[in-house]
């Protein structure tokens, strides 16, 4: 019930601004999205050993969002800019044996979170806000399917190492919800797209979504904690509410780039 309840509260919030306001208090919402997000993240790299500077990533992971969403030309020179101010700056600071760990997990920080985000912005800009309802109905419809479906039938351990409580069953029943949801409400909000293409497109954003969850259940675990945060009751953390997204986010806005 809590997780139902806590998911109720933040959704009029989430499609009220983007389907009601301009684009830019998308990027609003989404920059602070980002930034507990990198807040989470650098509390699993510090329970890892890894010690990373919140001020220096949160910086350089919303410049990265930023240069995705709003002006995609600077984004190779924002990456290499910012790679190359981490390296000196980490090495500057840290022990050179912990050095190139720091370097490592700040500069991964700008691709995990900065450009999946950041292409998120760009979908609604670019793309419309139908176009980013559709992505987030489709990871929110799968991630819940999945939840249920492996609870009501669930046997079979789908990453057991990883993630004991999903199921081969729970994957399913997320995978085909996605294909639905992309199927039926696409059709409107993406013309563009065969009913073919739509299956593929559902089916491959609601994988993705599952592996995005395995790969954050494999930080945490690698960090010795269970939820990011407790910042939203039921839920976990911003990073244990997004996961799903970050992996399907690029290969959806690649889609959308080609199609038009």
């Amino acid at each position: 019930m809590t997780r139902v309840l806590s998911a109720l509260a933040l959704l009029p919030i989430v499609v009220g601004t983007i389907w009601l306001l301009p684009p830019i208090a998308t990027f609003v919402l989404a920059a602070m999205v980002l930034l507990l997000a990198v807040i989470e993240y650098s509390d699993l790299a510090a329970a890892s050993g890894v010690v990373v500077s919140r001020i220096f990533t949160a910086a350089l992971t919303l410049a990265t969002c930023t240069a995705v969403g709003l002006a995609p030309v600077s984004f190779p020179v924002v990456v290499m800019a910012g790679g190359m101010f981490i390296a000196a700056t980490q090495f500057s600071f840290e022990r050179e044996e912990r050095a190139l760990s720091a370097v490592t997990a700040t500069a991964f920080a700008l691709i995990y979170l900065g450009v999946p985000i950041g292409a998120l912005v760009a979908l609604r800009i670019h793309g419309g806000r139908e176009v980013v309802l559709l992505l987030l109905a489709t990871i929110m419809v799968s991630d819940t399917a999945q939840y249920y479906g492996g609870r009501l039938l669930g046997r079979r351990p789908l990453a057991p190492a990883t993630s004991p409580n999903k199921t081969v069953e729970g994957a399913l029943f997320g995978v085909v919800a996605g294909m639905f949801v992309v199927l039926i409400v696409g059709r409107l909000w993406f013309p563009a797209l065969s009913p073919l293409s739509h299956l593929v497109l559902g089916a491959t954003v609601a994988g993705l979504g599952i592996i995005g969850d395995l790969f954050e259940s494999q930080l945490k675990r690698g960090s010795g904690v269970k939820d990011t945060s407790r910042l939203i009751p039921g839920h976990g953390g911003v990073l244990d509410r997004i996961d799903g997204l970050i992996f399907a986010v690029p290969v959806y806005y690649t889609v959308v780039w080609f199609v038009g």
